[in-house]
């Protein structure tokens, strides 16, 4: 630390446990940025605690891929897996059926593969914004989507579902190729 910052420490005090934070403020910027550390215990309560991750489902290959993509690269085993799976109509009885049949063997293989705990939720409306509306009420680390395989031009003219989640979604997204699952 230089001599152009002063270092500030104080505890506080959350029921019964005390919590230190460290907080530097740089005089160049008067105090405008607040610089917080970690302590090794928060940090070791935060890791214990896992992680929510979203990931978008449904009954194509390439849903199939970013889900298998997540449960190898992403997922750790304190983290929760949340599929979403949204639903165009949800009176369509087969539609519904087949959609929670789909949730609910990706929820055991989840267990099975990566011992994380897997949420499973049927969601009706457009995929899109049933994702960033999980997203926001989640607030995940990230939201795990597959591509369509759709040309630039098909996705300009007819959207994009990852492309909406990209730029709408208030948790990063992670948007899964199919050629890199060819890679692991």
């Amino acid at each position: 630390m230089d001599s152009d910052s002063v270092k500030i420490e104080k505890q506080t005090v959350k029921g019964l446990e005390t919590v230190e934070e460290d907080e530097v403020y740089d005089s160049w910027n008067d105090g405008a940025e607040v610089e917080k550390k970690e302590t090794a215990a928060t940090i070791r309560r935060r890791r214990s605690k896992g992680r929510d991750i979203i990931v978008a489902v449904d009954h194509g290959p390439n849903s199939r891929h970013a889900f298998n993509w997540a449960l190898l690269h992403l997922c750790r085993q304190a983290d929760t897996l949340h599929l979403v799976h949204a639903l165009s109509d949800s009176k369509n009885r087969l539609l519904s059926d087949m959609a929670e049949g789909l949730v609910e063997k990706l929820t055991i293989e989840a267990l099975k593969m990566a011992k994380v705990k897997a949420v499973g939720k049927i969601v009706e409306g457009e995929a899109s914004k049933v994702i960033c509306k999980e997203a926001e009420r989640i607030r995940p680390v990230a939201v795990v989507l597959g591509t369509r395989g759709r040309s630039l031009f098909q996705s300009v003219m007819q959207g994009s579902v990852g492309e909406y989640c990209f730029h709408h979604s208030k948790a990063p997204v992670i948007i899964v190729p199919m050629e890199c699952m060819n890679e692991a």
